[in-house]
């Protein structure tokens, strides 16, 4: 780790902020650089135009008791990599070999997504209980760093 990855890092520690989750502890920001520049940006929260979780005043996740790490579809909120994606996408921007900073382990729909936008690496710092996503990563070669402040 190096001084840009801890910058990069916090910033997606900002963009998580943002989050409109009220789920306790998923705020989840994604940053994708190259070339030490910022690409995109992406958190948790509804698609453009649907009324997400805190306006609504309740987690569908919660009221359905579904565990995390489980059933994906089931939430109004798009995940930060698939947000900081899909910007890519409807600007015009490539990923190609660029790193994507995500607060937590992406889950196995986001590596899917991440691996087919050909983004090459992911620098994570929270877990996630998806060991799946793990294996597709490194199947497909994408380089996957946990983030440790203690070894900057």
């Amino acid at each position: 780790m190096n001084k840009w990855d801890k910058r990069f890092m916090d910033m997606a520690e900002v963009v998580a902020s943002w989050s409109s989750c009220n789920r306790e502890g998923r705020h989840i920001g994604a940053v994708v650089v190259k070339d030490k520049r910022i690409l995109t940006t992406g958190y948790n929260g509804a698609p453009s135009g649907v009324a997400n979780c805190v306006e609504r005043g309740e987690c569908l996740r919660d009221k359905l008791g579904i565990p995390s790490g489980t059933r994906h579809e089931l939430c109004y909120a798009v995940h930060a990599e698939q947000n900081a994606i899909a910007q890519a996408a409807k600007l015009g921007i490539s990923l190609q070999d660029a790193t994507l900073y995500c607060t937590h382990q992406p889950c196995v729909i986001c590596a899917k997504m991440i691996i087919n936008s050909g983004i090459s690496k992911v620098i994570y710092k929270y877990g996630y209980p998806d060991e799946f996503s793990l294996e597709l990563f490194k199947e497909a070669g994408v380089a996957v760093v946990n983030f440790n402040e203690e070894t900057l």
